[in-house]
Parts: structure tokens; C-alpha cells; sequence
């Protein structure tokens, strides 16, 4: 069941996303210049307007309404499984109403989501705005992130070389353990509490990964994910998620690749990138393809390494965190509530009981 949430700012009202509202999301999006949302997050925005799915509750979007004209949206999705931390994938504001309906659209997120104690969202260094945004609202800096392109005839050269990783596996739901101490190794103490991640966020949910395969088919991509193993300690020690773009083979095309790699094993850089382009050349011809480095495994060792490579920063980002404590309504327990003092007067004493006195021996004490 649908329900609305009205602010103190008049003509302002925030609700839930619905199927008429893509349309004028869609002339919303030009109208602002947004950079197109990538398909799965767009498919996001048409789950979240169907929520009679069963499985509808990873992703939720509201609109906001001034005057009964759409001047912005926001969608939001759990960042773990136990939906302790939340994060702000996409907002789009009409420009004039970002501190008036962006605080609102923001705000009401907070308030809706009881299980959520901490909030993240990602947005360009540059966007001045929205980072006045989400200061204004409680953000703060927590890390920062480059993303790096590297071009064609940096690809071509790799290719020549081969990789030293004998121990590659395929990533499976078994492995998920292993995937969450590589993780957990490769995150800073403050942003792996922010996350709280478990075992239980690298196993795959059957229904959820069907979709997940449909949104790649419709956008012609295919997915390959690996990680490395290491025999003597028993334990994972890097892992590379590739999306591998399907289009065809005489148009030029940039795939992302996420890498995650152990703090004391920084020298595997070169290799998993050096796998991931052979990776790529068996299903497209490399020479028109370039590859996106989007991971954020916060180790200095990769910045160092793509910079002699050659690669290209593209972006960075900022990711901001902020945390939520929703206050508990105090309720006089029941007991209270029934007077028992004055339902049992037959067992009060009658008069104010006074205290005596004991007396001890100063022998007895010794």
C-alpha cells in the first residue's frame, strides 16, 4: 500500500514512484542535462513503480510533486542484507529546488527507512551543489575515488604478455566467505564499519540473480567475475568483477572492470589486469575497446601502477556518509496504567514504617 508523507514546505509532497511517472522523469532527465542512468538502475525505477512484485523491496524511488508538476526523483536501495546501511544511488533535482526539494526528497528517505542507522551516497568531486546538498543534510566526507580509463593501444600491449595467476576460480555462493575477508582485508576500519557487510551480502539470492541476468541481456552485457586464491593461507586474495559490453564487434566500446585486491598482495595489479584483457580479446577485438577501471579497494599500490601504465583518470568521486538514529517513542508500561495501588488497598500498610536500630557487640565484631 502506497502512502504519502507531507512536509511543512508548502506544495511540496513527496511519494512513492509509479508507472506514469516515467515519462516525465524521462523529460526531467534532459531537462537538467543528467548524464542516462545506466539500465539497471533505470529497470530499478520500473520495479520500484511496480510494487506489487513480490521481490520489489532491494530498490525503492519517490518522486517529488510541487504543484502536482514532478521536479524531482530519488532512488535508494540497501547497500548490505541485514538493510542496515542504505545508500542514495541517483538524485535528480530540478536546478532552483535543490535546498528546498532536494533537502525534502533526502529527508524523507531518513524517515521512512527504520532500519537504516547509516547512509551512503557517491557523487562527482565537482558537483558543487550536491555536496552542499548532502552537507546541508548531515553527509560527510568519507573517502574519495578516481576512476581510470585505459585506452586501446595500452590493451593491445597487455595482451602480448602473459599472467602469472595459476590459482583462478569462477565465483560461486560457496565462496562466499572467502570474498567477505578479502573484503573486510581490503577496506579501511571507518568505511568497513559504514558498510557491515557479513558472509551473508556475498551469496546470491536465485530470484534476485535471475533479474539481474535479465538487466545484462536487455543491455547487451555479460558479466564474468573470478578470484584468486591462495593455497597456504587458505583464503582469497583478490577478485575482479568484468562487465563485459556485447555490441558489435566494429563499434568502439568501454567495459568496467571492479577490482578488489589483499593490502600484502598489491604486486597482483599488473596480473588481473593483464588476465582481464585476455579476458576481453576472446569475446571482442580488443583494438576498439577500452577498459574502465571503476573499484575503490583504497590501496595507493594501484593508483601508482596506472599511472605508469598510462591510464587516464576519468572521474572522481566523493563518497559521503552519514548516520541516523531514529527516536523511540517512551510508553508508560502497562502496569502503571491499571492503579494496583488503589486495587489493593487491603494489603497497604497503614502507617509509615520506622526504621530501628541494630545493636552489635564490639566483641562479636573482632
Amino acid at each position: 500500500m502506497f502512502f504519502t508523507m507531507q512536509f511543512p514546505a508548502p506544495g511540496i509532497l513527496i511519494r512513492p514512484l509509479q508507472h506514469r511517472d516515467l515519462a516525465p522523469i524521462g523529460q526531467l532527465n534532459q531537462l537538467v542535462e543528467t548524464p542516462d542512468l545506466a539500465m539497471e538502475q533505470w529497470l530499478n525505477l520500473v520495479q520500484g513503480a511496480t510494487w506489487h512484485f513480490p521481490w520489489q523491496g532491494c530498490a525503492r524511488a519517490y518522486v517529488g510533486e510541487v504543484s502536482g508538476e514532478i521536479l524531482g526523483y530519488i532512488l535508494i536501495a540497501p547497500v548490505n542484507d541485514s538493510r542496515t546501511t542504505w545508500r542514495v544511488n541517483q538524485i535528480v533535482v530540478m536546478p532552483g529546488q535543490n535546498h528546498t526539494l532536494g533537502s525534502q526528497l533526502i529527508r524523507h528517505c531518513l524517515e521512512s527507512c527504520w532500519e537504516a542507522r547509516m547512509w551512503l551516497i557517491e557523487i562527482d568531486s565537482r558537483a558543487r551543489d550536491t555536496i552542499a546538498l548532502c552537507r546541508q543534510n548531515g553527509f560527510q566526507p568519507l573517502a574519495h575515488q578516481t576512476n581510470w580509463r585505459i585506452p586501446p593501444e595500452i590493451l593491445i600491449n597487455l595482451r602480448a604478455q602473459e599472467p602469472a595467476l595459476p590459482n583462478l576460480y569462477p565465483v560461486s555462493n560457496i565462496d562466499a566467505p572467502l570474498l567477505y575477508q578479502l573484503e573486510i582485508a581490503a577496506m579501511p576500519p571507518q568505511i568497513r564499519q559504514v558498510y557491515d557487510w557479513g558472509v551473508q551480502d556475498f551469496r546470491h539470492n536465485p530470484v534476485l540473480k535471475f533479474l539481474h541476468y535479465g538487466q545484462l541481456f536487455l543491455a547487451q552485457r555479460q558479466e564474468i567475475t573470478g578470484y584468486v586464491y591462495e593455497c597456504q593461507r587458505k583464503a582469497a586474495i583478490a577478485s575482479f568483477n568484468l562487465n563485459l559490453h556485447r555490441i558489435k564487434e566494429d563499434q568502439n566500446t568501454t567495459h568496467e572492470l571492479q577490482l578488489t585486491v589483499h593490502p600484502a598482495y598489491t604486486w597482483l595489479y599488473p596480473e588481473l589486469i593483464t588476465q582481464v584483457t585476455h579476458i576481453v580479446s576472446r569475446h571482442r577485438p580488443i583494438e576498439l575497446d577500452s577498459l574502465t577501471l571503476v573499484s575503490a579497494d583504497y590501496q595507493p599500490e594501484r593508483e601508482d601502477y596506472l599511472e605508469k601504465l598510462g591510464a587516464e583518470p576519468t572521474a572522481h568521486r566523493l563518497l559521503m556518509a552519514r548516520s541516523v538514529w531514529h527516536k523511540v517513542r517512551e510508553a508508560k508500561p502497562v502496569l502503571d496504567g491499571l492503579q494496583l495501588s488503589r486495587m489493593l488497598t487491603g494489603l497497604q500498610p497503614t502507617q509509615r514504617p520506622v526504621p530501628g536500630r541494630i545493636d552489635t557487640n564490639p566483641e562479636q565484631m573482632q
